[in-house]
């Protein structure tokens, strides 16, 4: 039989709202600039005049459940 040590006080320490937080915020904006660019980034809404945006994301988009047909 093999024995098994079991540390017991230790546990992590957690992490403060303030070191959190920028980091929600940054991963937040990168989530909402991708959403539009799957799902709005087309005819009269587009910043981009070709459609590159729209053929690379098309895939992510009917994915998502954004039509575009």
């Amino acid at each position: 039989m093999s024995q098994s040590a079991i540390i017991s006080g230790t546990s992590a320490a957690p992490i403060p709202l303030k070191e959190i937080l920028p980091w929600a915020v940054f991963a937040g904006l990168l989530f909402i600039l991708a959403m539009y660019f799957v799902g709005i980034e087309e005819g009269a809404m587009s910043i981009f005049n070709s459609m590159y945006v729209h053929e690379f994301v098309h895939d992510g988009r009917h994915l998502l459940g954004f039509p575009c047909h």
